[in-house]
């Protein structure tokens, strides 16, 4: 019987050692801080960015030696390499960004939403939705 390997873990930056909790509690208990993030948020409306996917990824999501930001779709990813040894399906990326706001506003492919924050792009396409069933 074969070994099974073990993921490899990308390093978070030096900056990702301000996490808002241990380490080896993160790891074991991260879905947790996330899904009661979510459930403040979509039920309560409260937004604490400390404890926010957004600040995870921004933290921990980073550049390689070309300047390229990895996919949640590709094993480069912060996220991905644990998730697939434990044979967990994450969704949070169906609806939230797997790379840095600062990276995302400088690569935008949208030139309408060019540099705009994800709640002034959530607000653009609100509205226009908005605009569009009025005039239905």
């Amino acid at each position: 019987v074969a070994d099974t390997p073990f993921p490899t873990i990308h390093e978070p930056s030096d900056e990702s050692l301000k996490c808002i909790q241990p380490e080896d509690e993160m790891r074991r208990n991260h879905m947790n801080y996330i899904l009661h993030e979510r459930d403040e948020t979509m039920h309560e409306g409260v937004r604490n960015e400390p404890g926010s996917l957004a600040a995870c990824i921004d933290c921990h999501v980073e550049p390689n030696e070309n300047g390229e930001i990895a996919g949640i779709d590709t094993d480069e990813h912060f996220c991905t390499s644990c998730h697939t040894y434990a044979s967990v399906q994450i969704d949070c990326f169906q609806c939230h960004a797997d790379r840095p706001q600062k990276f995302i506003d400088r690569n935008s492919s949208s030139e309408a939403h060019k540099g705009a924050s994800i709640k002034q792009q959530l607000q653009e396409t609100l509205a226009a939705t908005a605009s569009e069933g009025a005039n239905q």
